[in-house]
């Protein structure tokens, strides 16, 4: 366009770097807009957005902050959009003081906010459980006269029922459906999630009759949510009804899927039939993630089939799957289990020596196995150092401590 002579303006460049960047041609965006800078056609701050959010989506960071400090240096000032870009760019990496510094900055500036630099700033504090924060900055959003759509009610849903906030973010839910605002599947997976992790399964089941009722089908992400809520509460039958049934509506099981029904088959013990799904999983081309490796792990650690669990170890090793702190536990727990404690220890030792932070199961797996030794002394060390981190014990961490003073 440039080398044919048509005269190019700012806004119809930006209309053409965008065109570009949608198309993933990132690099010829930019090239267009340093070609046209240098024939003395200034980029607006819409054009930089547009650049910036591009960037932003492929988490080029390093080119991130070379856009960044051309806007100084051009002296271009950021608009809500910049902002709403910016906000969640630090906050998905975890740069919680720049987004302070942004929202100080926008409030000197005395930015005009609209709904999506609000949803944004709401998704970010529920992001670091800053509900009261979130729900205040939903309400300023409606007292300024603005229309929250269902992003911004999504955000604050997900917050809430993270936070185990049920009764709220179900009466955010019925504040959608009486504004007319088309309640999404993620909304409605949200929201059973939560009831799901509270063990809320009646909730949980009375939410999907109302809202098949209402035309809402279900999805593969939908029955593994009821699924893995209906195995937490040990209601394996019913948990494989809810992945059964999804086949049955003609849904493809994911990897996910077959993960969590591996998981709920080891629960059960029934290890024979969680290796041959996870075999399956392999044979269909997909590739089992940490999550698939750790539950058949953690189901041959409960049968105390260690060796089984250490060659699925170096497998996922040799498949590029790095153990976590999850696939070390179930290994402490396996050798705990069945008495190798001086095992279990050098488990626990390596994790550490790895990084890996232990959670207060790994914690009670290996105070438990100690006490029944009777090295009261290392389970009652254990027992300070994870008060120390900061985990509750429960009654099984009192009683194996009490039971390690009378063992011989």
């Amino acid at each position: 366009m440039v080398e044919s002579g048509v005269e190019i303006g700012a806004y119809s460049m930006t209309i053409v770097i965008d065109g570009l960047c949608r198309r993933g041609e990132v690099e010829k965006g930019r090239e267009l807009m340093n070609e046209m800078a240098s024939k003395g056609v200034k980029a607006n701050v819409v054009t930089y957005n547009t650049i910036l959010n591009a960037y932003v989506k492929r988490k080029d960071l390093g080119v991130v902050s070379e856009v960044l400090m051309l806007m100084e240096r051009e002296e271009v000032e950021y608009n809500a959009a910049t902002y709403t870009v910016l906000i969640e760019h630090f906050g998905n990496i975890g740069k919680h003081d720049e987004v302070e510094k942004l929202f100080d900055e926008m409030r000197e500036r005395k930015v005009e906010m609209d709904v999506h630099l609000y949803t944004s700033m709401i998704r970010w504090h529920c992001r670091r459980g800053n509900i009261k924060k979130a729900v205040s900055l939903f309400d300023e959003l409606t007292e300024k006269g603005l229309v929250p759509n269902a992003r911004v009610y999504g955000a604050l849903i997900d917050g809430l029922c993270k936070t185990g906030q049920m009764e709220a973010a179900q009466l955010l839910l019925k504040d959608m459906q009486s504004q007319k605002i088309v309640v999404n599947q993620v909304i409605i997976n949200t929201l059973l999630h939560g009831y799901c992790r509270k063990g809320m399964m009646d909730d949980a089941l009375r939410l999907v009759a109302v809202m098949e009722k209402k035309g809402f089908k279900p999805d593969v992400f939908t029955y593994n949510i009821m699924a893995s809520g209906m195995s937490r509460l040990k209601r394996y039958e019913e948990a494989k009804r809810w992945l059964f049934m999804m086949v049955e509506n003609q849904l493809t099981p994911n990897a996910i899927n077959f993960t969590t029904l591996i998981d709920i088959h080891c629960k059960e013990g029934n290890i024979v039939e969680a290796k041959r799904l996870f075999r399956q999983l392999q044979g269909k081309g997909e590739s089992p993630n940490t999550v698939t490796y750790n539950a058949l792990i953690d189901g041959y650690g409960k049968k105390g089939e260690m060796k089984d669990a250490y060659k699925l170890r170096d497998e996922m090793e040799a498949k590029g799957r790095i153990p976590d702190v999850y696939t070390y536990t179930s290994l402490v727990h396996g050798e705990c289990s069945f008495g190798n404690i001086d095992e279990a220890m050098k488990l626990f030792n390596k994790m550490r020596q790895k990084g890996l932070v232990p959670n207060i199961v790994t914690y009670t797996a290996i105070i438990s196995g100690l006490s029944k030794k009777g090295r009261s002394d290392e389970a009652f060390r254990l027992y300070n150092e994870m008060i120390s981190l900061g985990h509750v014990p429960d009654q099984r961490v009192y009683s194996s401590l009490v039971g390690s003073l009378h063992t011989t």
